[in-house]
């Protein structure tokens, strides 16, 4: 039998009640700096590439950014300032990266960036939902005769500078006790010259990059052989400063909804037509026809509808830069959604 409250215990209560009421609130509502200063600026500072990144972070032939990365940093723009032309690149090598964030040069790094421990520990970086999947591997010339990293025993391996790439490929190679040479160069563009120029045996890279610089880059593609061994599987993530909370959970909910658009057929053909009339809660709740997704995040209601109607859903960003639409034609593989045999998905839009 439940016992009754002592009277002098009640209002101590429904004090607590209302201060823990009242934090809630002010939590849901907190500004984020970041943000602010974005709007107070009128343009979003997104992370480029010193060279082209294929498929990507590169330049098309107008002088204009292009790229999945790409993309994605328009698709947050447009969520904090409703206008994805607002976004400016800034073209960084891969070790300029770090800096360029922490000292405020740029708001946020969306350029194929793995999530680790020492990135997440020690360089003062806080991880958006992993957006893409990788690992590192290596690839040789054909007629070298070697499908594996055993096989490259006395060998001279070309890496970009400032990358995951070069760690992985000296643990790699110190675990299977092989006696190599690395070599770093500071643009991916010059490992691709050293290679093709033979300065090196392998080319260490980031298993998508290799297959779109195979494919498009280096004459006949039979030519080359990416070795069967995977250095990693890494998860690509935006990164951003770390004390933001309320940042992060923009980014985190942009991209979440370039994932539940997909996951529920909204494109950027249909979603004026989603929008009016919504097939489920889900939907209704994304573009803003059930209030909440705006207010949450401090943004306007119909954000998610205008990053849609500007970039499209993931598949749509997918396809035109890297699968079907592009000249790479990338099979997605890991990088589907989780119902259609891949492992990216969504938090559940409450």
């Amino acid at each position: 039998m439940l016992k009754t409250l002592k009277p002098t215990l009640k209002p101590l209560l429904a004090s607590t009640l209302i201060l823990c009421s009242i934090a809630s609130s002010q939590y849901i509502m907190a500004e984020s700096p970041t943000v602010k200063k974005i709007q107070d600026r009128g343009t979003m500072l997104c992370s480029g590439h010193n060279g082209s990144y294929f498929g990507f972070i590169e330049v098309n032939d107008k002088n204009e950014w292009k790229g999945l990365d790409i993309d994605l940093c328009r698709a947050v723009t447009t969520a904090i300032l409703g206008d994805p032309n607002k976004a400016k690149i800034i073209p960084l090598s891969w070790a300029q990266r770090f800096p360029a964030l922490q000292s405020g040069d740029v708001d946020i790094i969306i350029k194929a960036t793995g999530w680790t421990m020492g990135r997440d520990t020690e360089l003062g970086l806080q991880f958006s939902i992993p957006y893409f999947f990788g690992g590192t591997q290596l690839m040789a010339k054909a007629e070298l005769g070697i499908t594996k990293a055993s096989e490259l025993e006395g060998g001279t391996i070309c890496v970009e500078a400032g990358t995951t790439n070069e760690r992985l490929v000296a643990d790699s190679m110190a675990t299977l006790d092989i006696e190599h040479k690395i070599v770093s160069y500071e643009k991916n563009s010059e490992v691709s010259a050293a290679y093709q120029s033979g300065r090196c045996d392998a080319f260490a890279g980031w298993g998508p990059n290799l297959a779109v610089l195979r494919s498009n880059e280096m004459g006949d593609p039979s030519d080359h052989v990416i070795l069967s061994n995977k250095l990693s599987n890494e998860p690509i993530a935006a990164a951003m400063r770390q004390g933001d909370e309320s940042f992060v959970d923009t980014v985190n909910w942009t991209l979440s909804a370039l994932l539940l658009a997909e996951e529920h057929g909204v494109t950027m053909a249909n979603v004026e037509e989603m929008a009016a009339n919504p097939p489920n809660p889900t939907v209704a709740r994304l573009l803003g026809k059930t209030p909440g997704i705006g207010e949450r995040l401090d943004l306007r209601e119909t954000w998610a509808k205008e990053v849609i109607m500007a970039v499209g859903n993931f598949s749509e960003i997918y396809e035109r830069n890297l699968g079907s639409g592009s000249p790479y034609k990338l099979d997605r593989g890991l990088n589907n959604l989780w119902s259609h045999g891949g492992v990216l998905y969504a938090p559940i839009l409450d």
